[in-house]
């Protein structure tokens, strides 16, 4: 029996044909599938609230964040993990931050947009130039508590560098850990002056009405597995 082998040009027609079956997805990554295998943080659940105050005639803002990525290690002397932020999805006083950060009442849609365009334009965040914000942590160390009651959730202090707007400073946040339903919740804040990241704090009418330098910014974050333990610790 004589087996004749497919001209070339018939085998690469027959492919580009099912290449072209099959939908466009199949071969493409979204950044949000991309984006929830890098690391044990659930991108879904995990948030970041800040707290603008005013000054002057200004108004207290709540700002609500997502993260891009991470990955957590507690209990990690070295190498525990990164956070990377989505700077592009800050949105101001959405109804979840204003309730976050103990702010009462709503904004209407008009102001939140005003003050979205000025927190993400280039004159203060600049989200364009730096879309990301990152936390190099490297170490996650318990933190002893002293009486500590029957409903004392266990503290970690995360030690590392933040950068934010291409400035990069030291930083150090406590956090408690809370396992629920074999999942991992950590909670913490910490504060930054804006001028240390070489943001100027908004300001209009000669500084009449403002925003202040100083900015609490809370971390609510969701591990998808509980967290996982340092090797040395096993």
């Amino acid at each position: 029996m004589t087996v004749r082998l497919q001209k070339p040009r018939v085998l690469i027609f027959t492919l580009l044909l099912l290449l072209s079956s099959q939908p466009l997805g199949a071969f493409q990554n979204t950044d949000e599938s991309v984006s929830d295998e890098q690391g044990n943080v659930d991108l879904q659940a995990s948030r970041v609230y800040v707290f603008v105050g005013k000054t002057g005639l200004g108004h207290d803002h709540g700002v609500e964040g997502r993260l891009k990525s991470g990955q957590l290690t507690l209990n990690a002397d070295t190498a525990a993990g990164r956070l990377e932020f989505n700077m592009q999805s800050f949105d101001a006083d959405t109804d979840a931050a204003r309730r976050y950060v103990g702010l009462k009442g709503s904004t209407d849609a008009g102001t939140r947009r005003q003050v979205n365009d000025n927190m993400k334009g280039a004159d203060i965040l600049n989200v364009q130039r730096f879309p990301t914000a990152v936390f190099e942590i490297t170490s996650s160390k318990p933190v002893a508590q002293q009486k500590a009651g029957a409903q004392a959730l266990p503290q970690y202090e995360l030690s590392g560098k933040f950068t934010l707007h291409g400035r990069t400073q030291p930083l150090r946040i406590r956090v408690t850990a809370e396992e629920q339903n074999g999942r991992t919740h950590l909670r913490g804040s910490f504060t930054i002056l804006q001028t240390n990241y070489g943001i100027r704090p908004y300001s209009k009418a000669f500084g009449a009405v403002g925003v202040a330098d100083r900015l609490t910014i809370h971390g609510d974050v969701w591990l998808n597995a509980a967290a996982p333990a340092a090797a040395a610790d096993r």
